[in-house]
């Protein structure tokens, strides 16, 4: 394949994906009027949740579900916050990645988000991170970066990091 053509291909994809992600918004968006995480979006976060902070995350059921239940909420917090046209654009990405085709489309992931294990999603979210589409690695980074903010911000989960707070000055 010649590098124009790979290029054409990338684009296409690009332009098809969008297209399928903003028609799906209109029809189950991922975020709801207000910014919050709508049904599909919930799931979405849900389970990169589960792939991106395995291992700081409890491992007792009850504990990881009321812990992964807390991040949602934060992370509804930090979405309210967005601009309107990034609310959208995250909007469209979660809807996209909430529809099955889209999910094995963008992310490559064969069970549904809340039936994966964090194992899969990993393995799916890496492959994002290292494919030759930018779309897919854009992708990867905002769930990437939306996860961590929204499950870094509560002090609680400093220690992980190893940071024990601001310094009093």
């Amino acid at each position: 394949m010649r590098r124009r053509t790979l290029l054409q291909l990338g684009l296409g994809s690009a332009i098809t994906l969008a297209v399928v992600g903003g028609g799906l918004a209109l029809v189950e968006p991922g975020l709801d009027p207000a910014g919050r995480l709508h049904e599909g979006g919930r799931r979405v976060m849900h389970g990169v949740a589960r792939g991106v902070l395995d291992g700081v995350l409890p491992r007792e059921p009850a504990a990881l579900e009321a812990a992964l239940l807390a991040h949602l909420r934060r992370l509804d917090d930090t979405l309210t916050a967005f601009p309107p046209a990034t609310r959208s654009e995250l909007s469209q990405l979660f809807a996209l990645l909430a529809s099955t085709p889209g999910r094995l489309a963008l992310a490559g992931l064969t069970h549904a988000w809340d039936e994966a294990d964090a194992a899969s999603i990993q393995a799916a979210l890496q492959a994002m991170r290292t494919s030759g589409l930018a779309l897919r690695q854009q992708a990867y980074h905002a769930l990437r970066d939306l996860t961590n903010a929204a499950w870094f911000a509560e002090p609680s989960s400093w220690s992980a990091l190893g940071y024990g707070g601001p310094v009093d000055l």
